[in-house]
């Protein structure tokens, strides 16, 4: 018999949502230290990354949470915005590899 029932699937979701919250907090690092050395301008971009590595945190959290105490509706929230998540990345993702050059070229000076 199996003694541990979901014992498995927690601890991978434990573990997922750790490697989360680190690469939200490598996230925040990182923009912090690129602005402090200087080595990037733009305040808008540093804001984003921050803003990116402060969401993938606290989404992160939300896993932890739901997963250490087998609430299912933390658990259901946070496989929703998940999902959010991957669709608003796959439609970036499509809309960038339908650009071709020109249409770079065109949206470049709105980005700066």
């Amino acid at each position: 018999m199996v003694c541990g029932g979901f014992t498995c699937s927690k601890n991978a979701l434990c573990s997922l949502n750790v490697v989360y919250m680190l690469v939200g907090l490598l996230l925040i690092a990182v923009a912090a230290w690129g602005k402090g050395f200087g080595l990037v301008s733009s305040i808008h971009i540093i804001g984003g990354v921050i803003a990116v590595g402060v969401f993938l945190l606290l989404i992160a959290i939300v896993g932890l949470i739901g997963a250490i105490h087998h609430h299912q509706v933390m658990l259901f929230f946070y496989m929703v915005i998940l999902f959010i998540v991957f669709l608003f990345q796959f439609g970036v993702s499509c809309s960038c590899l339908a650009m071709n050059q020109g249409q770079q070229v065109k949206l470049t000076p709105c980005l700066i």
